[in-house]
């Protein structure tokens, strides 16, 4: 019997590097953290980068990371996706997912 395996609530900051504006990443992934139940942001940075944070169970922000990291949106081309400031919460910061400008 496996008992009760609780799911942690994470935070972590992403910035995805590429060719990723100009194809409505922010919009798929707004879409995606949604229907995720995650809450946090994301946003298009001078640089040329999408940059953001997530929060929300650990499983959840992981499959999160991996769309990020690999498959993105449609007619992106990801290089990489860096992460930093994993944490664990006792709740989330945000009341939902967000679009910066």
């Amino acid at each position: 019997m496996e008992g009760n395996i609780v799911d942690p609530n994470v935070s972590v900051e992403f910035e995805v590097f590429g060719k990723v504006q100009g194809c409505a990443f922010t919009k798929y992934c707004k879409e995606l953290c949604e229907q995720l139940s995650l809450t946090g942001w994301v946003k298009n940075t001078k640089k040329g980068t999408i940059a953001g944070k997530l929060q929300g169970s650990k499983s959840k922000v992981e499959q999160m990371v991996y769309w990020l990291s690999n498959t993105g949106s449609p007619g992106c081309k990801i290089e990489r996706c860096e992460l930093a400031n994993w944490q664990m919460l006792a709740r989330p910061d945000f009341p939902n997912f967000s679009i910066r400008f």
